[in-house]
C-alpha cells in the first residue's frame, strides 16, 4: 500500500506557505519548500495573446472542472522530470476526496489533451503542475481557472516558481514576505505566518465556505445561467469577457445582467 500524506497536514502546510516535492517520481521520501521568491499570477493581469483569444473562442476544446482529477495528476506526474512521486500522487487524490483539491481539464473530441490541477483554501489557490500534448490546451486551462477565480472571489492564484511561460501568461515574482501578507489575506484569519497553532486555526475557517464569499463554483451557475454550459465556444466568449478582453473577444455573447465581476 502507498504511503500517503494526511490532507489536514497538506492544508496547514498551505496555510503557512509551505509545500511538498520529491526529487523524482520514484522517490522515497518528500520535502518541504518554501521559496525565498514566490510566483504569483494577478487575477486581474492575465495575459491572453491574440492567438490564445482565438483558441479560446473557437471551441476547439471542452473545459471542464474535475471531471478527471486523477487523470490529471498522474499526467502530470509522468513527465521525464517530475516532484510528484507516489506518496504526493495518493495525498493529493485524498485532498481531492475531501473537496480541497481540484482540476481543471481541457479535451479535444473526448480526449484529454491538457489540464492543471491544484488546492483550494479560503480565497487562495495553488496551482500545483499542469500538462498539455496539445498546442495551448494547459493555457486555456490556466485562463479558464483564472476566470473561475475571478467570478468566484478569489483574491489569489499561487504559481509557487517562476517559469518563463508562466510569465508570458502574466505571473509575477514576489518577495516571500509579500506572499505572505497576501496568503494572510486570501485566509482571512492573520493565520499564515503567525505560528502553527494560529495556521490549525486558520485552516478549519479558511477550508469551509471560503473567505468573503469564495465559491469555486460560481463560474458553473454563471454558464448555465447564461445558457452557454456545454456550448465550448459560448463559453469561451464568456471567459474572455471575464477575463477583461471586452473589446478583443469576436464573440456576439455577452453576460447576463447583474454578472459583473
Amino acid at each position: 500500500m502507498t504511503d500517503t500524506i494526511d490532507p489536514d497536514l497538506l492544508l496547514r502546510a498551505y496555510a503557512i506557505g509551505v509545500f511538498p516535492m520529491a526529487d523524482s517520481r520514484d522517490a522515497r521520501e518528500i520535502f518541504w519548500v518554501e521559496p525565498k521568491r514566490r510566483a504569483i499570477l494577478p487575477l486581474d493581469a492575465f495575459h491572453a495573446s491574440r492567438s490564445l483569444r482565438q483558441t479560446i473562442r473557437s471551441g476547439e476544446f471542452s473545459v471542464t472542472r474535475d471531471r478527471a482529477f486523477p487523470e490529471v495528476l498522474e499526467r502530470c506526474g509522468s513527465r521525464r522530470e517530475t516532484w510528484i512521486n507516489a506518496q504526493i500522487e495518493a495525498g493529493y487524490n485524498r485532498l481531492h476526496e475531501a473537496g480541497h483539491a481540484h482540476s481543471i481539464e481541457c479535451w479535444h473530441k473526448d480526449e484529454l489533451v491538457g489540464g492543471l490541477y491544484g488546492v483550494r483554501l479560503g480565497a487562495a489557490f495553488f496551482g500545483e503542475s499542469m500538462f498539455s500534448v496539445r498546442r495551448d490546451a494547459s493555457k486555456v486551462a490556466l485562463a479558464w481557472l483564472v476566470a473561475r477565480m475571478r467570478v468566484g472571489g478569489f483574491r489569489l492564484l499561487d504559481c509557487q516558481f517562476m517559469t518563463e511561460h508562466l510569465r508570458s501568461l502574466g505571473a509575477v515574482e514576489i518577495a516571500q514576505s509579500d506572499y505572505m501578507s497576501l496568503l494572510s489575506s486570501a485566509l482571512g484569519s492573520g493565520a499564515a505566518g503567525s505560528g502553527a497553532g494560529a495556521a490549525g486555526a486558520g485552516v478549519g475557517a479558511a477550508a469551509g465556505a471560503g473567505v468573503a464569499g469564495a465559491e469555486f463554483g460560481a463560474l458553473d451557475l454563471l454558464l448555465e445561467a447564461d445558457g452557454v454550459a456545454g456550448d465550448a465556444a459560448a463559453s469561451g466568449c464568456v471567459i474572455l469577457q471575464l477575463l477583461g478582453h471586452t473589446s478583443q473577444t469576436g464573440c456576439s455573447t455577452t453576460l447576463s445582467e447583474g454578472d459583473s465581476l
